[in-house]
This record gives structure tokens, sequence and C-alpha cells, in this order.
């Protein structure tokens, strides 16, 4: 298999090819009349598209002034081919290049951003798939590294009849989590107008180190921070580890997307549709306050004002990276223009956009696989207006 451009960073460390499962179960919304937040816009066009310039040649030439920089893990999801079953019942999976921070980047780049993504996957069949996945999207992969002695990640996922996702992940090590400081591409982060990041790589050293670098790297350089938890307890040694591990990090965003689920956790039993509580996660320095409802919608606060952005409403094959695809419409809006936070209505706007990104993705298998074109996008904000 041929070679990428991107950075080679190799691991010194000889590690074998241990794995261990994890294994655990998330509530999800029925498939059928599965609804995302998406009303139609009053005006389609006053959303922002640029977002790459392209050559004479037709290639894409990056806008540095609109990159966002996606840090954090990329892994092969395996869906199951059949829904309703439990992944020891399912036939046959389809491979399906995943991992939240990488759904962002490739998110972004097909709705015509500019993204690039930062992690570390393993020196093996896979870690060279996804790399050239991230190259064939046009995602600046120049930042990933490939690691000789730990595996790609992992993870089985499959909805089952009764509503829950079910997830298998083979971790430990995998090679995202082996990523250290001194493989970081800082000048790439520097270039970011948006640095965006998830809580899983916080989870073991040495990523952890490499990822608190990363962010303070972007935050001295007048970068704007995102957020996305992106809860999955089991991977954590407890679930007080867990919430110390996504709070200690989060007076540094500028932006952070939240579910219900985990308002809940992070709150310590609090009520997800009482603004009361969620306020009390809105700390000083905040902008942006997203809050993902699935099929009923989603909520924004900022220190201005709040709202609800309601469900454009569409059957749902497989709920992976909804929320992924949701933070990729959105950030591809402020990447280029975050003027969004101030204005209201334009920001709601932009909010339908993201959530008509989220929509599509639920109504393909897989990641990676279901997210939508910027023309796609258009097609169905179009469409439900009529």
């Amino acid at each position: 298999m041929a070679l990428h451009s991107g950075a080679f960073c190799f691991n010194s460390a000889a590690l074998g090819p241990r794995k261990s499962v994890i294994f655990y179960r998330q509530r999800a919304v029925k498939a059928s009349g599965f609804a995302f937040s998406c009303q139609p816009p009053a005006s389609i066009s006053r959303l922002n598209w640029q977002g790459k310039a392209f050559s004479g040649d037709g290639l894409p030439e990056t806008m540095e002034s609109s990159l966002v920089v996606c840090f954090g893990e990329m892994l092969i999801d395996f869906v199951p081919t059949t829904s309703g079953l439990s992944l020891a019942d399912a036939p046959a999976f389809k491979k399906a290049p995943g991992g939240a921070p990488a759904n962002v980047a490739v998110g972004i780049a097909r709705l015509g951003g500019s993204s690039a993504f930062i992690g570390k996957v393993g020196e093996d069949e896979f870690g060279y798939m996804l790399a050239d996945i991230l190259k064939e999207n046009n995602v600046n992969n120049e930042g990933m590294c490939f690691d000789p002695g730990a595996r790609t990640a992992l993870a089985f996922v499959t909805l089952r009849s009764d509503g829950e996702r079910e997830f298998m992940f083979y971790r430990n090590p995998s090679a995202d989590m082996l990523l250290r400081e001194d493989e970081l591409d800082f000048d790439l982060i520097r270039k970011a107008k948006i640095f965006h990041y998830g809580s899983i790589s916080l989870i073991t050293e040495p990523c952890k180190s490499a990822h608190i670098a990363a962010a303070k790297a972007a935050k001295d350089a007048g970068v704007v921070v995102s957020y996305d938890p992106n809860l999955r307890l089991p991977l954590w040694p407890s679930a007080e580890s867990a919430r110390e591990g996504i709070l200690s990090i989060w007076e540094a965003a500028d932006i952070i997307k939240i579910s219900e689920e985990e308002i809940s956790f992070l709150t310590n039993g609090g009520d997800p549709y009482d603004d009361a509580v969620v306020r009390k996660l809105f700390h000083p320095n905040l902008r942006l306050l997203l809050v993902t409802e699935g099929p009923d919608g989603c909520r924004y606060y900022t220190k201005e004002f709040s709202g609800r952005v309601k469900g454009l409403k569409v059957d749902a094959v497989d709920t992976t990276g909804a929320g992924d695809a949701f933070v990729a419409g959105i950030l591809s809006q402020l990447a280029v223009d975050l003027s969004l936070l101030q204005k209201e209505d334009l920001l709601r706007d932009a909010l339908k956009f993201a959530n008509a990104c989220g929509a599509l993705t639920v109504t393909e298998r897989g990641a990676i696989p279901a997210l939508p074109t910027r023309d796609a996008v258009l097609k169905a904000m179009l469409q439900s207006v009529a």
C-alpha cells in the first residue's frame, strides 16, 4: 500500500498486540420517525457557504483563516448489515471509518469547509486506510501519526430492536491512546480558526498530556476552542473519574456541545430540561453552549440570549455520527463568521443548517460514510420549505 503525505510520528516503545474488550449499552432514539432539529430557514442564502477556494485546476486550496483543526481519536466502526439485532446475533458488519473528532473533520470538509485532523493510528492496514480516507475527503492529515507497536482502535456498534445501541471497543492500548506531546504539529494548531476536541483523549497518558498541551497552544494563539465531551463512560476507570476529567478542561472552551444525558451526568442527576440546571454548566468565558435533544431538536445558550431550534423528521437507519455531523455543520459556519455568536437570527439559521446535517447522517449506515455534502443539505432544507 502506498504511503501518505501525512507525518509519520513513530512511537519507539514496542507494545504487543494486546487488546481489551469494553462492552456497554447506550440509550438511543427509536429508528422510526426519528426527528433531528431543523426548521426551514427564513433565507437559506444568509448562511455562509464559502469554506474552500478552488484554484484553476479545480483542486481545493486551504483557507487558513477558516481552518478547523480536530484533535483526538480515529478508528474503525463495524456496523451490522441488519438492524434490530444484538452484536452477537448480527450476521455481518460493514466496515466504516469513525471517531468523533475525525467525523467532525470530514464533515466540515464535505460541507466545503477547511479542516485538519491531529491524532494517532496504528501502522497497520486500518491506519493507512484511515489516512487515505482523510486525504480523499480533502482533510489535511499532516498532523496524523502512525504507531508501529499498537493497533488502530476498533468499535463494533449496533442498534437493537429495543432502542439501545451496543458498543464493543477493542483498545488498551490502541494507537490513539499513545499520542505524545512531542509528536504534535503545533504550527498546524496555531493556524486554526477553531480547535475542536472531545474527552476520550483525556482518559490515559500520554495522550492526556498531549491533549492539554495542544489545547493550551490553541488558546495562547487566540484560536477559538470547541469541546464535545462525547461521554463513553466504560472507557473511564470510574464514573467519578469521567466527571472529573471532562470538567477539568471545561472552562477552557469557548464553545461546548452536550447531550441531555451528559447534562444529567455532569450535574449529578440534574434535570437536563431545566434551564437553571443547564446554566450551571455555563462558565464565565463560554460563548456558546449547545444542547442536542435527538428527536426534540436542540437548544442554544449564550450570555445574551437562548432558545430552541425544532426538528426535521427523517427515517433513521443508524444514528451513529449524528452529533458529529451537527458539530461539523455549526463549526463550518462559525469558522467563516464568528460574529454569528452575537447575532441570534443568524445563529439560528446556522443551527438549522447544522441540524439538517445531523438529520441526513442518520439515514445511512456508519458515521463518515453517511456525512452529507453541502448540496445534499441545501436540497433537504429546500424540500422542507416546500
